[in-house]
């Protein structure tokens, strides 16, 4: 039963935009989610969930990053048994691909280690995540047409490795403005309102 009627702007997705969950998404692992899109093309799709904590820090997963207390993400239900990490800094962490303008996915993992334990990236420079997002080929497609996700191309950087987990959904659906202003303030649940 659908609460309300709305639709979001259908636009093809691409590598660097930004998935933002519909409001009412049932599926637990979205809900409320905002997703940095890392490959879109005819075999399918993956991306890093931004806003879902894990219960772990980094140095409680690996060794080499001494006593850092960096956050994890779960990046999604897929293959949680994988660290990966996304980077703002070109030319930070040699090997790393351009996701969209001066954001990273993944790289040299030990010359990552090595920066780490010198203090030259700091917390606020990169983003750990256990799993990741991926749809099949077509998959996403079907999704957006059923008003699953919304997609943003204006991508902030400090929206993404700066701004509060508990705040980044609202504060994205904010920053575009219109209908995304009002459907930011829609209740998790809108039979308690």
């Amino acid at each position: 039963m659908e609460l309300f009627n709305y639709s979001f702007d259908k636009i093809e997705p691409k590598k660097g935009d930004l998935l933002i969950s519909e409001p009412f998404l049932a599926d637990p692992n979205f809900s409320r989610t905002v997703i940095l899109l890392c490959e879109h093309n005819e075999d399918g799709s993956f991306g890093f969930v931004l806003n879902k904590p894990a219960m772990v820090k980094l140095n409680e997963l690996i060794e080499g990053v001494g006593d850092r207390q960096d956050n994890v993400y779960i990046g999604g239900p897929v293959q949680q048994n994988a660290l990966q990490f996304i980077h703002k800094n070109d030319g930070l962490i040699e090997g790393g691909i351009e996701v969209a303008k001066g954001i990273f996915w993944g790289g040299n993992f030990e010359q990552m280690l090595a920066m780490m334990e010198s203090n030259l990236v700091q917390s606020n420079d990169i983003k750990f995540f256990v799993g990741y997002s991926g749809w099949a080929g077509g998959q996403l497609k079907g999704e957006l047409e059923m008003n699953s996700w919304i997609i943003s191309r204006n991508v902030d950087i400090g929206q993404i490795f700066d701004t509060d987990v508990e705040s980044l959904w609202k504060e994205v659906l904010n920053t575009m403005g219109g209908k995304y202003k009002i459907v930011a303030n829609f209740p998790v649940d809108p039979r308690l309102n």
